[in-house]
């Protein structure tokens, strides 16, 4: 097929290479502007620029997409069977949507119609799903609400971070999309309407959803340190400055009542109390300031005891 690729982060990556390696004709690959990164603040190309010049196909950046004439008209004059969107973070205006025959495809990072929205592998490890998965869709105005084409599902290890899911459901992803357009163009696709009431949203994060709010059960504060990887992550104050945890084990107390937030300390080992008489065990903590040091190294250099607080 005439394709237009819009993506941006490398997530998107795979899908535009496998499509490639698929024989498809891709004239114009759509991404963000480059954008400042790094304690220089040097601008730095998306990772679907860098892979499609590598590969010898043009690229635009429009910073806005909906009224952009010029944009508008590029893509009309290349009248591509399919609009292939993956991460590409702007939202699809309905000219867009209308513009080729097999439609915007999109591939989404969940099981829709669970975890529509932006951060949708974040919330399904923070919110303790043993299964995620990767859903080809066709976009429509609303939020991740259009028919769904094909699906695939991956199980979550107990230990896995959203940091390790990205690069699986990328990989997953990308033969997804090609086989969707295959079977498309062959006519062997029904497409099914989403059951709005099975919804669940999976908002951009931000900032404050990674502190760590003690009155939770030790296990959900844990799925979402692994849900926040690398950001926002999982941290908390102590003595006034903010302390990230970057390593914990939860636990369940049985015999003695919690105090949600209270520190515990056994030898060169930190508990700390959280809700429905659970505990979590703090591996690794990064101190404001400091580097990252083992729960020993924070005990002898804090003198942390049993009482203290944290929050």
């Amino acid at each position: 097929m005439r394709l237009v690729f819009c993506g941006t982060p490398q997530f998107a990556v795979p899908t535009l290479k496998t499509l490639l390696r698929a024989g498809h004709d891709i004239p114009l690959v759509v991404t963000q502007p480059d954008r400042a990164s790094g304690r220089g603040m040097q601008l730095v190309a998306p990772r679907v620029k860098q892979a499609a010049l590598g590969a010898g196909l043009s690229v635009v950046q429009p910073e806005k997409i909906k009224n952009n004439q010029e944009f508008r008209a590029q893509l009309e004059a290349i009248q591509p069977e399919a609009i292939i969107v993956v991460a590409y973070g702007r939202i699809i205006p309905k000219w867009m949507i209308d513009l080729p025959s097999y439609g915007n495809l999109n591939l989404h990072a969940s099981l829709l119609p669970k975890y529509r929205g932006a951060a949708p592998i974040q919330w399904a490890v923070a919110k303790g799903e043993p299964v995620t998965g990767v859903t080809t869709m066709r976009i429509d105005e609303g939020l991740d609400t259009g028919d769904m084409l094909l699906q695939r599902e991956l199980p979550i290890a107990p230990d896995q971070t959203a940091e390790d899911i990205f690069p699986m459901l990328a990989e997953m992803g990308a033969p997804l999309m090609a086989e969707t357009l295959d079977r498309l163009k062959a006519g062997t696709i029904i497409a099914k309407k989403q059951d709005d009431t099975l919804a669940t949203l999976a908002p951009i994060l931000k900032r404050e959803d990674g502190q760590v709010d003690f009155t939770r059960p030790a296990m959900e504060i844990y799925n979402r340190w692994r849900g926040f990887q690398p950001w926002p992550g999982a941290f908390t104050h102590f003595r006034g400055k903010k302390l990230a945890l970057h390593h914990m084990i939860p636990m369940e107390l049985r015999s003695e009542e919690s105090l949600p937030a209270e520190v515990h300390v056994d030898r060169t080992r930190i508990f700390v109390d959280c809700g429905m008489n659970t505990r979590l065990e703090i591996l690794e903590v990064q101190p404001e300031g400091k580097k990252r040091m083992s729960a020993a190294d924070f005990l002898h250099g804090y003198q942390l005891k049993t009482g203290d607080r944290l929050g």
